[in-house]
């Protein structure tokens, strides 16, 4: 014995818009507004770091490499989030190679600083954070409290070896990103 059921829609339309009756009765997303200028693609990406969401940031930053040039800023965008997933080595080439693009800026230093200390390399961290802290003139906390960290490490490295720490990546513009080491 084969029972069969069926579904009926109250409404001849489909469902509802939430505050009543559908105005378009097309099932389908509305299309794109070309007459809308596109939102800046590292713009997107850095807002995709602040919320933690690493592999769709180095999406965007890639999308935005495409769309413009590779620049330092979306180098540094993609190191840092190859940090933010645990991909140092990815990381420190990204890092470096913006470094290499442009040498002026504090955040890139400062993120170099942090995967270096991550990779446990602490001479080189403590002299990327001085390096960091010069160019800034010593105005960023972040920047400041990630040097302090490196110098007690090194000054101090067998003793801190189970303390937790917190690293600060700094992004060009507004907002920070905070790394915290993983014992």
């Amino acid at each position: 014995m084969t029972v069969a059921t069926g579904l009926t829609a109250c409404s001849p339309g489909g469902f509802p818009a939430l505050g009543g009756q559908r105005s378009d009765p097309s099932p389908f997303a509305p299309g794109v507004n070309m007459r809308k200028d596109a939102e800046d693609g590292v713009e997107v990406a850095h807002r995709l770091m602040a919320a933690g969401e690493y592999e769709l940031a180095i999406r965007a930053f890639n999308r935005a490499a495409l769309a413009t040039t590779l620049s330092a800023e979306i180098l540094s965008g993609l190191g840092s989030a190859n940090l933010g997933l645990g991909r140092l080595g990815q990381a420190e080439k990204l890092l470096r190679e913006a470094v290499a693009k442009d040498a002026t800026q504090p955040e890139v230093w400062n993120n170099l600083g942090v995967v270096l200390m991550e990779r446990g390399k602490l001479a080189e961290a403590k002299l990327t954070f001085r390096k960091a802290y010069a160019l800034d003139n010593g105005e960023s906390d972040a920047i400041r409290d990630n040097l302090r960290l490196a110098l007690a490490k090194t000054e101090n490295s067998v003793t801190i070896q189970n303390q937790e720490d917190d690293y600060k990546l700094v992004r060009r513009g507004s907002g920070d990103f905070l790394i915290r080491s993983v014992p």
